[in-house]
């Protein structure tokens, strides 16, 4: 697909990775990009959906838009991040086909594997058991955009793709102590605890679980890339194909923000699911993914606009 021609809508492309993706388009001489923002469209609501297909006139739509968070944000909101998710995702799709959307790209979320899910993930192994449990509801509200798209394939011909990116990360990442994922959380504390002379931190669970991470630039480009070149119905991989434990992590960012204190783990709190590392090896078949920016490089890169965006004191 030649996007530069194309009219594209992409929700969620005022957040995090949407104004990546939004980049990644312009790069590619797309300049018809539409971008519903949420004080202008509630995307839970059928009237509000379905006058932003009115505005947008869309040739195609990238849905990136998410009620999203760390363990703690999935634990306080299930029902919100569950209905929230469902409803959108539903909506956004249906009006697309009514619409006659020429492609639609849904973004899953690795919550949606099995919590014991063998490692490295295959997307085969996506319905082989129940997700995480801490972070279920939002993984399968996610997953079932997946099942939409199938159904809509076979229904209806409705060219509509599923990725599957992991735990992003980078600058512009959400530092809110409430609902920040783990690499932002560990980022926020070890620069507090140098500013305040402090001695040591402390971090959920006890460090043991690993995770895999994806600098949010790399992400973008593998979703342009694959609204270009794949139309296929089996969902794709997003990701490094390399882990490391969340105790590995917080050395790495505590060495790399300068801080020399003690690393506590709290373990009253959940670990979340024990490993994840994905299987990318369909997305360089399909699309010719690979990520290009390594952990090291991509945090140092991330704690200095952390330094330098926020306000002081803050």
């Amino acid at each position: 697909m030649q996007l530069s021609d194309k009219k594209v809508t992409v929700t969620g492309g005022a957040g995090f990775l949407g104004r990546r993706v939004v980049h990644a388009l312009q790069q590619r001489g797309c300049r018809n990009v539409f971008v519903p923002l949420q004080e202008q469209y509630d995307l839970t609501r059928e009237a509000s959906v379905q006058r932003m297909f009115a505005d947008a006139d869309s040739q195609v739509v990238i849905h990136l838009a998410a009620e999203v968070g760390g363990i703690g944000a999935n634990r306080a909101n299930p029902g919100r991040f569950a209905y929230s998710n469902l409803t959108m995702g539903a909506l956004i799709m249906e009006y697309a086909r009514l619409s006659g959307v020429e492609k639609f790209v849904a973004l899953g979320t690795i919550c949606a594997y099995p919590k014991f899910t063998p490692v490295p993930f295959r997307e085969e192994e996506l319905w082989n058991g129940y997700p995480e449990e801490t972070n279920a509801p939002y993984g399968l509200a996610k997953k079932m955009l997946l099942v939409l798209a199938q159904a809509y394939r076979q229904q209806y011909g409705f060219n509509a793709i599923y990725l599957l990116p992991v735990n992003l990360y980078g600058p512009g990442d959400n530092f809110d102590r409430d609902s920040s994922h783990v690499i932002p959380a560990m980022i926020r504390k070890c620069v507090a605890a140098i500013e305040r002379g402090e001695e040591k931190i402390v971090l959920w669970g006890d460090g043991s679980p690993t995770r895999e991470f994806l600098f949010v630039d790399d992400c973008a480009e593998a979703i342009v890339r694959a609204t270009e070149l794949y139309d296929g119905a089996e969902p794709i991989n997003i990701g490094t194909g390399t882990e490391i434990s969340i105790r590995g992590l917080a050395e790495l960012v505590a060495e790399i923000a300068g801080f020399h204190g003690e690393i506590c783990w709290d373990t009253s709190q959940p670990n979340g699911q024990p490993r994840r590392c994905l299987d990318t090896a369909r997305a360089w078949e399909c699309f010719g993914f690979r990520a290009e920016t390594d952990l090291r490089t991509g945090l140092r890169e991330t704690i200095d606009w952390y330094r330098k965006s926020r306000l002081p004191g803050t």
